[in-house]
């Protein structure tokens, strides 16, 4: 049995729509990680900086949602263009979203309630604001909203990015109309809404 260990509305989200998607069976162990379990010497073994998503399989372990995601639409041959041609369309797309797009939030993210409150810098939230929209504006140019980001099938690229969008929408940033309707669309597919039931019920249900 596959174990994810995971953090609700953390990057473990796009590992269990994952697995959603493809109906794989897995378990969840949620993390309390304000209590410090992810400094555990245990959890460490599993992931070396003590943070969410990992999984366990067996002899395998794996942290890093991109890598995650990637190793299971793989195993199983569903979400990601089957030419070599497309999947390295896709690893283009993952390293784009989680490089240039995702970055920014997170530094705006940390600089607004993560960090202890003598590392947060005001200026540093604006240059995130402002690196954030120039990386919306060069998704732009090659898609607006329309269809599936590689073509008439949804992949991981599509996952990835709805979740970017959403988390964009959270922290109240600027997002143009189409892409927010083509976000709420991707966020409203059922296993969407499964995964995010299976990682509150895991929290809620800590020891």
């Amino acid at each position: 049995m596959l174990t994810l260990y995971s953090y609700p509305n953390s990057r473990s989200l796009r590992v269990a729509w994952t697995l959603e998607e493809l109906e794989l069976d897995y378990r969840i162990h949620s993390l309390d990680l304000k209590a410090g379990e992810g400094r555990s010497p245990e959890y460490l073994a599993i992931h070396p900086d003590g943070k969410a998503p990992a999984i366990v399989e067996g002899e395998l372990v794996l942290f890093e949602s991109s890598a995650i995601c990637r190793y299971l639409a793989a195993r199983e041959g569903r979400l990601m263009p089957s030419s070599l041609e497309g999947q390295a369309q896709l690893d283009q797309w993952l390293s784009f979203l989680t490089t240039e797009l995702e970055q920014p939030l997170w530094t705006l993210a940390k600089h607004t309630f993560a960090l202890p409150e003598e590392r947060r810098c005001e200026d540093v939230k604006q240059t995130a604001q402002w690196e954030f929209q120039r990386a919306l504006g060069a998704l732009q140019r090659r898609f607006e909203g329309q269809g599936w980001l590689l073509g008439d099938d949804f992949t991981l690229a599509d996952l990835f990015l709805a979740q970017v969008l959403g988390w964009a929408h959270k922290a109240q940033q600027p997002i143009p109309s189409s892409l927010a309707r083509w976000m709420q669309e991707a966020l409203a597919r059922p296993a969407c809404a499964r995964a995010r039931e299976r990682e509150a019920q895991a929290a809620a249900n800590r020891p």
